[in-house]
């Protein structure tokens, strides 16, 4: 199996652990994997980016840090395939030693290895996938869900769209995992709210023409189309809807997970006047600026996604729990995460909860008009703050079985 190692040593010993504390950590290494789409679909979103996002998290965390653990970053690309990215968590907890995998965006993959990780007894920090049941039916001791989630968005945009009218849909959704949850989720909350679906199509993963399926959806007559999908698939779905006349008929797009990446690839021209929701925007405020300027530096120009910003996140503090707790023994370090409260630049003050949900604000944005824009990456408005105990599903209606009735 060929495995893409991105990145390798990208921490050095500080003075090393003393006593005990050096006995729990294994091998006297926190070994830190980072394992996403590093090549394909959704490349942008996390790939390299993602990488270099663990990387700075290292680097600022041992900045203050005075335990001087060792860490090591390595990278491998899952392809978007569950048995791709199963058979890299095997070989990377049974032989390569890694203590924790980061991001995996692929709802399909960050299932099974959510399941690999519970069985192993490591640690998991999600951040590039997708569905709520990673906090629902799927949730485990040994997995935080970071950055978003199905019901988020489908709560965030759903609800706001069909309480300014949008209230017939069709779905157009990306066939696994991820899609189907996020095509649930937001027609939970489009009737909820006292809409109507007339009609779901599912197109392959990943797809590359969109046009019967978007045609069918012209047909149904839906006052909105919902993009259950993501990256690639998301852009070209927009750009063939164009093509169509789809918007200029008088439907109307609604992105369900969109990131900076894809704005940037459509350009403003193409996507203004989008609405969807986010957790991170790189310029929120003088912290967010100020880290999102250093992350482009090293990334080539680009911006973070929220994916990315996660990724930085969840490290920080996974390594803050490391630190607290003595050990890099996995569901006693999730353990640790839960306990404390969360504070990093990017997502501010939160908190983890029983089920693995971690909790901050998500925001209702709507991309600018090419008029509006002031430069490179100033792509929203904000319309709406979702405070963090509205955001997320509250911790009662997902049935994960570690919550206590």
């Amino acid at each position: 199996m060929e495995r893409k190692l991105v990145s390798t040593l990208v921490a050095a010993a500080f003075a090393g652990l003393s006593g005990p504390a050096a006995a729990q950590i294994s091998d006297g290494v926190v070994k830190i994997g980072v394992m996403n789409d590093m090549s394909g679909l959704y490349a942008d979103i996390a790939g390299p980016g993602s990488v270099v996002a663990a990387k700075m998290a290292v680097e600022d965390f041992q900045k203050t840090s005075k335990s001087g653990l060792k860490v090591e970053v390595v990278g491998a690309d899952h392809q978007n395939k569950p048995d791709v990215g199963s058979n890299i968590a095997r070989q990377w907890y049974d032989v390569d030693k890694v203590d924790v995998i980061v991001d995996v965006p692929t709802s399909s993959v960050a299932l099974a290895v959510n399941q690999i990780t519970r069985d192993k007894g490591k640690a998991f920090l999600v951040s590039g996938a997708a569905t709520s049941d990673l906090t629902g039916k799927a949730c485990s001791p040994n997995t935080i869900h970071w950055t978003y989630d199905t019901w988020m968005l489908a709560n965030g945009t759903g609800n706001a769209i069909v309480k300014t009218g949008g209230d017939t849909w069709f779905f157009l959704t990306a066939d696994y995992a991820f899609g189907h949850a996020l095509e649930r989720d937001t027609e939970a909350a489009v009737v909820k709210g006292g809409g109507k679906v007339l009609g779901k199509v599912r197109h392959p993963f990943p797809g590359t023409d969109f046009s019967s399926f978007l045609l069918q959806a012209q047909a149904s007559k839906a006052k909105i189309i919902g993009l259950a999908n993501a990256g690639g698939d998301t852009i070209n779905s927009i750009k063939q809807a164009s093509e169509f006349g789809i918007t200029k008929g008088g439907q109307n797009l609604a992105g369900l997970l969109v990131f900076i990446t894809d704005v940037h690839g459509l350009g403003l021209q193409t996507a203004q006047g989008l609405i969807f929701t986010e957790t991170f925007y790189w310029d929120l405020n003088d912290q967010t600026r100020e880290w999102s300027r250093r992350f482009a530096a090293q990334n080539g120009g680009r911006y973070p996604s929220m994916v990315q910003a996660g990724v930085y996140s969840s490290v920080l503090h996974y390594l803050k729990a490391v630190e607290a707790a003595k050990t890099d023994d996995g569901t006693k370090v999730i353990a640790q995460m839960k306990a404390m409260p969360t504070d990093d630049p990017l997502f501010g003050k939160g908190s983890i909860r029983a089920d693995g949900r971690k909790i901050h604000p998500a925001y209702l944005v709507e991309v600018k008009k090419p008029s509006e824009s002031k430069g490179p990456y100033d792509y929203y408005k904000i319309r709406a703050t979702i405070p963090a105990d509205q955001a997320f599903r509250p911790i009662d209606q997902g049935d994960c079985p570690l919550v206590k009735k």
